[in-house]
């Protein structure tokens, strides 16, 4: 799989997939978009990835926004058509199988903590910082970002956040839990590897449900009804006997995630 803006590399499980445009700030642009969601479908179809990690190139920046010099022109049709792009590609991070840990390591503004916000677990190095600036620009969200931050951190405060477009420091998103953890910059990696590593041990397909049933819940949907059917269905699965039984045997499991 060639791409221009992400990096991907797979070892011992976990995928760390890369935004790699460090002189933009790895600033969202269309083709970025879509090569992200490229990224993680083939992570999400790799049977040797359990966990895929999510971050961008250099020190200053997750992702710092959009690619305002491709926005400026765009007409009503062309910008519904990048908001629709966008909503594609975060929907399919935050519904893919397997889960998905963004590391912050610096800005992540705008489409930046839209895309974080997409992923199933967020950890930021202190450097780190928040933001929906989108209205300084005379614009809304347009990935999100005011259906997701709402639902991560509360109506009131979101709301606060996306009118005033204020930045928000690391600790004050952990403070309002936005994300699960902050970290000195140079340990964030080993935290996200520590987190994915223990994933990783777990059963695949049980797994998935879970994030299935979080998913439907947060949907507006029956998310009780979902984990009624999740808990049936992982009684008829290959990991459910090898669990099972490793635990009756006193040893460590070994999934298939079948």
């Amino acid at each position: 799989m060639t791409l221009e803006n992400i990096l991907s590399e797979t070892d011992d499980g976990i995928c760390t997939i890369t935004v790699n445009r460090p002189d933009k700030l790895n600033a969202l642009n269309k083709k970025t978009i879509a090569e992200i969601g490229l990224a993680v479908k083939h992570a999400e179809k790799d049977n040797s990835v359990n966990v895929i990690i999510l971050t961008g190139a250099g020190n200053k920046a997750f992702v710092a926004g959009a690619d305002i010099s491709e926005l400026a022109n765009y007409n009503l049709e062309e910008a519904k058509a990048l908001s629709k792009h966008g909503h594609d590609v975060f929907n399919s991070i935050e519904n893919c199988k397997k889960p998905v840990i963004a590391a912050i390591n610096g800005f992540a503004l705008g489409g930046g903590c839209e895309l974080a916000m997409s992923c199933h677990l967020r950890i930021a190095s202190d450097n780190a910082k928040f933001g929906q600036p989108e209205a300084k620009l005379g614009l809304t969200p347009g990935y999100a970002g005011t259906q997701r931050l709402p639902r991560l951190i509360g109506r009131s405060k979101a709301t606060e956040l996306l009118l005033t477009a204020d930045m928000i420091s690391a600790a004050e998103a952990l403070q309002l839990g936005l994300v699960n953890y902050v970290v000195k910059q140079e340990e964030l990696m080993g935290k996200c590897l520590e987190i994915a590593s223990k994933i990783k041990l777990q059963a695949p397909v049980a797994v998935a449900e879970i994030i299935s049933c979080i998913n439907t819940y947060y949907s507006g949907k029956d998310g009780f009804a979902e984990e009624i059917n999740a808990f049936g269905r992982c009684f008829t699965t290959e990991d459910f006997k090898e669990g099972t039984t490793a635990f009756l045997e006193k040893r460590k499991a070994n999934f298939k995630g079948k």
